[in-house]
């Protein structure tokens, strides 16, 4: 199992002054994570993409591109890549600069987005929501197997045998589908045979298990070999000395962003007794001591049959600086240890 993080670079107001950390400041204080999680020996950190002023990835490229420049073995991913609105020949050529840069640790994972507003942003309508990202990810795989390429579609001016460039450092770029809780979704992935990171940011983990069968089940059917059909997680995760001090430090920020979304989405207001229960041994957050941590992912492994990466989702806890850091080497230094040997069966 691959462990590892995943980052939407939010930025918020400090709660108690007001005062909200400059972008500039923000970003950097992100990539000396990004750093951290390289030194202390996590697998991969991911950055999202949203074009909203509560975060700052709306060009994620650019941050995995420095992000490459200062890391050694790290794999760096999108976290997602709203492909529906993106070109896929520049989501392909970003991505392969940025796998040059790295040395071959890059990695796509590609979703319709959580959020609509990169939609009228980029110039498509929200209906074509699902044929969009049906025929972009055709061409995005299509671009990852050849050089020279036909293609044509509804949403993008065809192509008649031009070479894309640059190529990727690595044989194939990995492109993992980002879901949430759409059943076509994840009969797609594994029809297609892709890899599958899988959103939980509520509820508990086994309510997910039919779907993951789905996906497997769909991966079967097409021919794929079970070893193929990879299946991560990307939920709300963070460390700290005890339980009691993860939740302080990850409460405030997600109680703020979560209760400022649910206004958009008519969700009641973040309350902290709906937050400990999902810190609690049947909801979906990665989030205690080192020890509850290991156990729950663990569980979480067990639920869905098998995991082959997880993913933390900390930007909440963005304004606890020396907490964030240290929560990073927490998961990199004891809870990943801990979670690959019992996983291997033997002694942490």
């Amino acid at each position: 199992m691959e462990i590892g993080i995943d980052s939407f670079a939010a930025t918020m107001p400090d709660l108690e002054t007001g005062r909200t950390v400059s972008p500039a400041d923000r970003i950097e204080a992100l990539l000396a994570e990004v750093e951290t999680a390289d030194r202390v020996g996590l697998d991969v950190f991911g950055i999202g993409e949203h074009h909203r002023t509560e975060f700052l990835d709306s060009a994620p490229t650019v941050i995995l591109a420095a992000a490459a420049a200062r890391t050694r073995r790290i794999r760096l991913a999108s976290a997602v890549t709203v492909l529906s609105a993106a070109d896929p020949v520049r989501v392909f050529q970003e991505f392969a600069t940025v796998d040059l840069i790295a040395r071959g640790r890059a990695e796509i994972v590609v979703g319709r987005g959580s959020f609509g507003e990169a939609y009228p942003l980029f110039g498509f309508a929200r209906e074509d929501y699902d044929a969009l990202f049906a025929e972009k990810l055709d061409l995005l795989l299509t671009l990852r197997n050849e050089v020279h390429v036909t293609w044509s579609g509804r949403f993008r001016p065809p192509l008649s045998g031009q070479g894309v460039y640059p190529r990727p450092h690595q044989a194939q770029i990995p492109i993992w589908l980002g879901v949430g809780g759409t059943p076509q979704s994840f009969a797609r992935a594994g029809t297609l045979g892709l890899p599958l990171m899988v959103a939980i940011i509520g509820g508990s983990f086994q309510r997910f298990r039919p779907l993951v069968d789905l996906y497997r089940e769909a991966g079967r059917r097409a021919g794929h070999a079970p070893d193929t059909l990879r299946v991560g997680v990307h939920a709300m995760g963070f460390v700290g000395d005890t339980d009691q001090a993860a939740r302080d430090a990850f409460f405030p920020g997600w109680a703020h962003m979560f209760t400022e979304i649910g206004r958009e989405r008519g969700w009641a207001r973040a309350n902290r007794v709906q937050f400990d229960a999902m810190c609690g041994p049947d909801g979906a957050f990665l989030i205690g001591s080192v020890e509850t941590v290991g156990a729950k992912i663990l569980a979480a492994n067990e639920a869905l049959g098998g995991l082959s990466r997880v993913t933390f989702q900390m930007s909440s806890a963005m304004l606890e600086t020396d907490a964030m850091q240290r929560s990073i080497t927490l998961l990199g230094t004891r809870v990943a240890p801990a979670v690959k040997a019992v996983l291997a069966g033997t002694r942490p």
